[in-house]
């Protein structure tokens, strides 16, 4: 009799299945629960389980789960033989979580087949408290007698790591749940469009020739792999199928299993997630590799390996390489609770594994990208082709400058970064039907400190979209492909930045240096998947330069119409260094060319072209010498050529008798006046350039076998040398004894921009060392209003906090004032030609050159 009851259980159990709520295998069907931890019977393979039946146990295994009378009538089947669970609990949430935006509301409790697992996993409920003991048939069953759990309730051990079977109350840290993926027709793929990034269901794919639904609502006749319930609705079972001897009762293969994945899903050999979230798109939402081309997905690229510890902490396959882990290198989706987007290992907890903490992104990038001791991978040295690029070195070890990446860095001292929402602003809208926000990681620039400076951050996926990103040289994949960085010479992104997003000025009305510098007039916001587009044109929608990602940040676009302070958060440069206080908007300064009019070459039309003028009225010229646009003026405007080339000719450099350039060293030599250049030339940990010690040395340039990008450094303004009071030109003429960040380019020729019988007034002062860069040029050179970013003391404007028009200040004393001038002393009385300086061209009336900077200054 005993034996017909199972028997009879069993086939109730099944035909429920049937019914609503039910959930039967689809492409996994090895469905032998006896094998598996969900058969809690005294014979079950686990350590939690059933008591003996002689100490109030049971042998049988469906009775912790179904019965065939008196189910739980509240429950949503089948047949249930649980006392569903009453707390309340904390859902998932993101702003990035479109469904929200849907339902104009954070999503709701959970429901449906998702209340059933919870009954066990949330760890309020003893596992053996089930509604009919076995056999009683009443509804007035006794608890089943448990051993391996002290309390009879889901054991807390590893509770807040991620490595538990006890989800608790709290599922921020756990994959949404019950909330709508399919919505009623016609709307059906409301939640797709929007994301941008999501399988439209019900999706169908073909498999040996046949038909068969991925995602999708079951129902008679459509037996979905991953199902919705009736109400299009993801639950715990749309993943998993709690009958299934597979590895965590996935429907569907836990990890990549073969090539990379296509644009269509493939059930056999592409990785569950894949089967609802499909990053293989572009910005249109058309089918490309994007997520397997990625330097983490692609089989080419991604072949490093885990170690021993690392796998089995995270229970992978011993030695699984990065592109079989796929998702799960970066996620878990039932995570260490205090993660944010279920990121792995993405708190502040000093604990191995990670047990709760606060959110902090970068612990999820640093498993890989640290130290080869600290790693999770087998990696080989880095060189500029292999390696893992150990960035969390930069932004930890003692003493570097740094952006604010950790909470405790950030002004508000909590992790203000977060991607997607519902906003509009005049540009860019997230709050349309197909905005697509959370899956460029789009951030309100409120977030980025527009308005609020408290807000100021910088996380990983500020400048680096993991779902994206190239092992190349260049964006487009034209470059090496077995390089990681940039390209010198060019602006253009490199493939570490493809499909993140910035924004390119339009630069406004380039006037007079009564009105340096001039906040650009607008901005257009650059994003998406380029897809199969290898245009590189900066008029593109995606962004194609670098200096487009830097200027979201430094500029007024998200800092708003007032800059933060020096000093505002830990480990960044401290305030009044270099005279400065406050941060400068790097986009106005860059606008002293004209943006919307590019720089043509030959015969300095590219200044006269873009720069207008560099005085006013003459106000800025004692000598009367014309300026630029009069036909005979010898100023202009001045930037470093990150935005576009600066067109200078011959008559402003240098060349010696084989045809280089004498002032500039390599790589920067080659096209000077048409080539462009990077932030991260100069913004940078020191050891990622190569220092030649002669002007032409082929060793100069980035050392592609260190990380490259603005991180982290010992310098000031995370530079790769020096920029002070302490910089000199050299006093060896060859090298750059300073350590100065200009010495790595700019060669200090004695005919650099000055008559050679003047070596006085030339940069050649082997003799005075003291004479310090800061002395005639400016602070902050990113663009400037005079020529060779040149000071003028007789004439400062708004630009040194001035009445407009022009001031002079002092006479005979260095002047600080922030921030482009420190411990200024340059007066000009007459502009030059480049190459017809002297030493009466500089000076203040009755003590010219030299002698009024040594006798007046003691310089």
């Amino acid at each position: 009799m005993k034996n017909f009851h199972r028997f009879h259980a069993l086939m109730l159990v099944a035909a429920a299945l049937l019914g609503y709520g039910a959930q039967v295998p689809a492409q996994n069907t090895n469905a032998k629960i006896s094998n598996t931890k969900h058969n809690l019977s005294a014979n079950g393979p686990g350590t939690v389980k059933s008591a003996a039946t002689s100490s109030g146990g049971t042998d049988q295994i469906c009775v912790f789960c179904h019965t065939p009378h008196a189910a739980n009538a509240t429950a949503p089947g089948p047949l249930w033989n649980r006392t569903l669970s009453t707390a309340t609990y904390t859902p998932y949430t993101s702003n990035s979580l479109d469904a929200e935006d849907i339902l104009n509301g954070t999503i709701g409790q959970p429901g449906g087949a998702s209340k059933l697992c919870l009954s066990c996993h949330d760890g309020t409920l003893a596992l053996g408290a089930v509604a009919n003991s076995p056999g009683s048939g009443t509804g007035t069953g006794k608890s089943i007698s448990m051993v391996g759990t002290p309390d009879g309730k889901m054991p807390t051990t590893d509770n807040t790591t991620g490595y538990t079977r006890n989800l608790g109350v709290d599922l921020r840290n756990d994959h949404p749940i019950s909330f709508t993926f399919q919505s009623a027709p016609p709307e059906s793929d409301t939640l797709s469009r929007r994301d941008g990034e999501f399988r439209s269901p019900p999706y169908s794919v073909q498999v040996a020739g046949e038909t068969k639904t991925v995602v999708g609502i079951r129902s008679r006749g459509t037996k979905p792999m991953l199902p919705l319930d009736h109400e299009g609705k993801v639950q715990c079972t749309s993943c998993h199928d709690p009958h299934l001897d597979a590895s965590k009762f996935l429907r569907l293969n836990r990890f990549q299993t073969g090539g990379s994945p296509g644009t269509n899903f493939n059930p056999s050999s592409d990785q569950i997630c894949l089967g609802c979230h499909d990053k293989n798109k572009d910005r249109q939402g058309n089918a490309f590799l994007a997520w397997s081309n990625s330097a983490h997905a692609n089989t080419s690229v991604a072949t490093y390996s885990y170690l021993g510890t690392a796998s089995t902490q995270r229970e992978f396959p011993a030695g699984i390489k990065v592109w079989e882990a796929g998702c799960l290198n970066c996620h878990d989706t039932h995570t260490v609770q205090g993660s944010r987007r279920i990121l792995r290992e993405g708190t502040d907890s000093s604990a191995t594994p990670k047990a709760g903490g606060n959110p902090a992104i970068e612990e999820t990038c640093y498993q890989c990208h640290t130290t080869a001791a600290a790693n999770i991978l087998s990696v080989p040295t880095m060189t500029a082709s292999t390696g893992v690029p150990n960035i969390r070195s930069d932004f930890t070890t003692t003493g570097n400058k740094r952006m604010p990446i950790a909470s405790g860095d950030q002004p508000a001292n909590a992790e203000k970064h977060d991607i997607g929402g519902n906003f509009s602003d005049s540009f860019v809208s997230c709050n349309t039907p197909t905005n697509k926000c959370g899956a460029d990681f789009i951030e309100d620039p409120t977030l980025l400190g527009s308005g609020n400076h408290l807000n100021r951050h910088v996380e990983c996926t500020d400048c680096h979209n993991p779902h994206r990103v190239l092992k190349n040289a260049l964006f487009n994949g034209k470059g090496s492909a077995s390089q990681r960085t940039h390209v010198p010479g060019s602006n253009i992104a490199s493939g570490p930045l493809r499909g993140t997003w910035g924004v390119e000025p339009t630069a406004g009305v380039v006037s007079t240096a009564t009105s340096f510098p001039e906040t650009p007039s607008t901005y257009t916001v650059k994003r998406g998947e380029p897809g199969g587009s290898e245009d590189t044109a900066r008029t593109n929608p995606y962004l194609t330069r670098e200096y487009q990602l830097c200027l979201k940040c430094h500029s007024d676009y998200g800092a708003g119409t007032t800059f933060p302070s020096l000093g505002s958060f830990t480990g960044g440069t401290a305030t009044n260094t270099n005279g400065m206080s406050k941060y400068t908007n790097v986009a106005a300064e860059f606008s002293a060319v004209k943006a919307t009019d590019p720089p043509t070459t030959g015969t300095d039309q590219g200044e006269k072209t873009n720069s207008g003028t560099a005085c006013g009225g003459g106000d800025c010229n004692p000598s009367g010498t014309s300026p630029i646009g009069g036909g005979t003026g010898n100023n202009h405007r001045s930037w470093h050529p990150v935005m576009w080339p600066t067109g200078r000719d011959a008559k402003e450099r240098t060349r010696n008798s084989s045809g280089t350039f004498t002032n500039i060293r390599n790589p920067f030599s080659t096209g000077l006046g048409t080539q462009t250049m990077y932030c991260s030339d100069c913004h940078g940990n020191s050891g990622s350039w190569s220092q030649g010690t002669t002007q032409g040395a082929t060793g100069n340039g980035p050392n592609l076998a260190q990380v490259q990008g603005p991180h982290g450094s010992p310098q000031n303004f995370i530079l790769k040398g020096k920029w002070d009071d302490s910089v000199t030109p050299s006093n060896t003429r060859d090298g750059n004894s300073s350590g100065g960040i200009c010495g790595r380019c700019h060669h200090p020729s004695t005919a650099s921009g000055f008559a050679g019988a003047d070596s006085e007034a030339s940069h050649g002062w082997d003799a005075k060392t003291s004479r310090y860069c800061m002395a005639c040029h400016i602070a902050v050179p990113h663009g400037w209003k005079n020529k060779a970013f040149l000071v003028n003391l007789a004439c400062v404007g708004p630009e040194g906090g001035k009445a407009a028009g022009c001031t002079q200040v002092g006479s005979t004393s260095t002047e600080t004032i922030a921030p482009y001038y420190y411990r200024a002393l340059l007066r000009i009385n007459t502009w030059q030609a480049s190459g017809q300086w002297t030493e009466g061209s500089c000076g203040v009336s009755g003590n010219n050159g030299k002698d009024w900077m040594s006798s007046a200054c003691g310089f």
